[in-house]
Order: structure tokens, then C-alpha cells, then sequence
């Protein structure tokens, strides 16, 4: 069983260069053709300041973290037995090429099904953008099978 004394456990804070190359990559890969994701003049003629971030870009960015997953060494979990349980974004403002973003993840709460054999792990991460602003956050359910 998952120790449940780290509910409310915060990690340690990481920021991020959020880079044109890495943004057009990542549209590549996802299937995205709209030009606003990969020049810039098409950016700016819709209203963005530079490249913007495609949506669920910020989860590349909370995986760019010193330490690969965190939870896992802190909850003392195998990486084989986990699985991407869901995950959801809340939008508050753009993430856009050139701006630098602050990533702060914590443990909002744990919970289990099937009498055990299956532990939940919900996971906050909030991203802020060079001004303070909070411009997302992102919810996801890790789950653990025992």
C-alpha cells in the first residue's frame, strides 16, 4: 500500500526554456499542420505573440524535470507497475516559444480500487510563465497496480 502521509506533498520547483524547435517538434509529431505552430509570421498574424505550444505541450515541459518522475523514488513505486491513468488541462493563459516556464507538481491525493489492487495517484502540476502568471494546470491520475 502507497504511504498516504504524502498527500499534499509539493517537489521541488523546475523551469524550462520553452524552445521553437522543441514546439515545432512536438506539433510534428502529433499530427498538427495548422502553420501557426511553425512559423512564426503565421503565429503573429493570429494573434500570438511568437510559436505557441500546442495543446498538451506542458506535459513535455513537467517531464523536462531534474529527476524523471519523482513520485516514483518518493512513493517508493516500480516504474513497470505504473500506468497514465488520465489527465486534464486548465488554460488560463499562452505558452509561447521564447517564454520561460516554472513547473511546481505536488500530490493532491491517493486512493485505491478493487480492494487494493489498484492505487491512484493524483498529481497537480501548475506552470507559470516569466511574469508570475499562471498559465496552466494540469491534473493526471497515475495508477499503480499492486
Amino acid at each position: 500500500m502507497l504511504d498516504r502521509s504524502f498527500i499534499g506533498h509539493t517537489f521541488e520547483p523546475h523551469t524550462v526554456e520553452v524552445e521553437k524547435g522543441k514546439l515545432r517538434f512536438f506539433a510534428k509529431a502529433i499530427g498538427e499542420t495548422d502553420p501557426i505552430y511553425f512559423e512564426e509570421s503565421a503565429a503573429r498574424d493570429a494573434g500570438y505573440r511568437n510559436i505557441p505550444a500546442p495543446p498538451s505541450y506542458p506535459f513535455s515541459i513537467d517531464l523536462e524535470a531534474p529527476e524523471f518522475l519523482p513520485f516514483l523514488q518518493l512513493l517508493d513505486m516500480d516504474i513497470g507497475r505504473i500506468l497514465h491513468g488520465d489527465q486534464t488541462f486548465e488554460y488560463f493563459g499562452q505558452i509561447c516559444a521564447g517564454d520561460t516556464i516554472t513547473c511546481q507538481a505536488s500530490i493532491k491525493d491517493m486512493f485505491d480500487k478493487k480492494g487494493g489492487a489498484l492505487e491512484f495517484v493524483v498529481m497537480e502540476v501548475t506552470f507559470t510563465n516569466q511574469d508570475g502568471e499562471l498559465v496552466v494546470r494540469s491534473t493526471q491520475s497515475i495508477v499503480y497496480r499492486n
